[in-house]
């Protein structure tokens, strides 16, 4: 049989090993680097064996030590070196460390309860789906920002940017089987590829709260009521934000004068949302190239303009169904108590082409964040999936831009973690008496941190006090055959003995 070149390319990871083959390694380097080698009619090509151990790792190898100094350091390496890999999630992507998901659960939990509150059904979705659920008109930001692909049985999908067309989807599923009105509510991940800025990530948290089957204005005025209520939850007054509110409807009245055809509404919807983020010249550019003409641009420019409800009436009579509509809406603010959050703002319009009538959108009242929230009627989303129209109105509400408000207020809770008990056995033996007694405690609702090695009293204590454990539980010997256990509570240094099975 000819001889065969061959290449080492062994990698050993485990750190125990590394005591056992970091001599066999050095020996073979040696070897090799010296004279080709060969095997059983195998030729050994020369390769020079790296190892990517630190010093320290090395020291606790040669020594046969324990512990886990190696344990995220890779093994020797032959015939070329393994780089580290980049250890930050992608770009706009997070972690949630400890600290970060107890403040992310705080949070859910105050979405949760809200939607508790007010009546409202936890419904979610895949955060996989078909790519058509998206891309419903020509126009919409959103489309451009897809993480969209095809996979292995050549099906377009994408992750989902937003939440409200799986909504849809799935209540077009259920048809006649829910009745209505729902009241359905969700928090799930969304994903954007998009410019980064402030509170802007390109994946995102959102809590959505949704009502299908009711047409009057007393939806979305229940919609406002319950993320005012958020706020109040988690501190925010309305100093700190507040709601414009707008109508689809308005802009409707006024290309209807101008003779624009109502398939270029949605088109000209997401061009009039850019009005903040791009030059006024900008803006007039695009409406003209989409078919708007000069005339008709400057005057929904001074209608977008006017900020408040009489000057609205001054342009378009009171005698319209957006004029109605928002005057009822102010109606029922003061009705729900929250008439001092909302404002009226023209310019309000919102970026996705599906929304047909009254929009809102919460803002920072001191302009250093983009919108926190924002949602309003989409009358018509269902009859762009095949379906019959249902009225329907909603929210979406993302975790990034609140927890950067809540940070510029210094509203951020403590949510440092907290333990009830921590429990220690004196001895080795005694470490099954232990897992006894932290068993007992659990079976009691009681959070318990069980400490699962021999560790001196002093790192027990540190323990203790890093968790905030509320008390510790001692399991000595004597004790033990009593039938009892040592108490500590650490706030006050009180010490007592106690059955187990009197343990609180």
């Amino acid at each position: 049989m000819p001889a065969t070149p061959f290449s080492c390319s062994y990698l050993i990871l485990q750190p125990r090993f590394n005591s056992y083959f970091n001599p066999l390694f050095r020996s073979f380097t040696y070897q090799l680097s010296t004279s080709p080698l060969s095997f059983n009619g195998i030729k050994f090509t020369a390769a020079r064996v790296h190892s990517s151990l630190s010093p320290a790792a090395e020291t606790d190898s040669q020594s046969g030590g324990g512990g886990r100094s190696g344990a995220l350091s890779p093994g020797p390496i032959v015939a070329g070196e393994v780089q580290r890999i980049d250890v930050n999630p992608p770009k706009g992507t997070r972690d949630f460390p400890p600290e970060e998901m107890r403040l992310r659960n705080w949070l859910f939990n105050n979405f949760k309860e809200v939607s508790r509150l007010y009546g409202f059904e936890e419904v979610d979705f895949p955060v996989l789906e078909n790519e058509a659920l998206f891309t419903r008109k020509a126009g919409e930001e959103i489309k451009d920002q897809l993480y969209c692909f095809e996979d292995r049985g050549n099906r377009r999908v994408a992750l989902r940017p937003e939440l409200t067309p799986s909504l849809a989807r799935l209540v077009i599923q259920k048809g006649k089987s829910v009745p209505l009105p729902l009241k359905w509510f969700t928090v799930g991940q969304c994903w954007r590829y998009e410019r980064m800025t402030r509170g802007r990530r390109r994946e995102h948290y959102q809590w959505n709260m949704d009502i299908i089957g009711v047409p009057g204005v007393m939806a979305e005025a229940e919609l406002i009521s319950s993320i005012v209520t958020l706020f109040k939850r988690i501190g925010i007054k309305e100093s700190d934000v507040g709601f414009k509110v707008s109508s689809r409807k308005v802009l409707q009245e006024v290309l209807k004068c101008y003779s624009i055809p109502e398939s270029l509404f949605g088109k000209v919807c997401v061009i009039i949302d850019k009005i903040e983020k791009i030059p006024v010249d900008e803006v007039k550019k695009e409406l003209m190239a989409a078919g708007v003409s000069q005339e008709a641009v400057e005057e929904l420019l001074q209608v977008l303009s006017v900020k408040s409800l009489t000057g609205l009436e001054e342009k378009l009579g009171s005698s319209g169904k957006a004029i109605a509509d928002l005057k009822q809406l102010f109606s029922l603010a003061e009705k729900f108590g929250y008439s001092e959050w909302i404002q009226f703002d023209a310019s309000v319009v919102r970026g996705l082409a599906y929304y047909t009538g009254i929009v809102f959108e919460g803002f920072d009242r001191e302009g250093k964040l983009r919108a926190i929230c924002g949602g309003g009627r989409y009358d018509h989303l269902f009859s762009t999936f095949g379906a019959d129209d249902i009225p329907a109105c909603g929210f979406g509400f993302g975790d990034a831009v609140v927890v950067e408000l809540l940070r510029e207020k210094g509203l951020l809770p403590d949510l440092s973690l907290q333990m009830d008990y921590i429990v220690c056995a004196l001895d080795e033996d005694l470490q099954g008496a232990a897992a006894m007694v932290a068993h007992v405690l659990r079976k009691k609702g009681q959070s318990v941190d069980l400490v699962l090695e021999s560790k001196p009293l002093k790192w027990v204590f540190k323990r203790a006090a890093r968790n905030n454990a509320q008390r510790l539980v001692l399991v000595g010997s004597s004790e033990w055959q009593r039938g009892v256990v040592g108490v500590k509570i650490l706030a006050t240094g009180e010490q007592y003995e106690v059955k187990l099975d009197e343990l609180i």
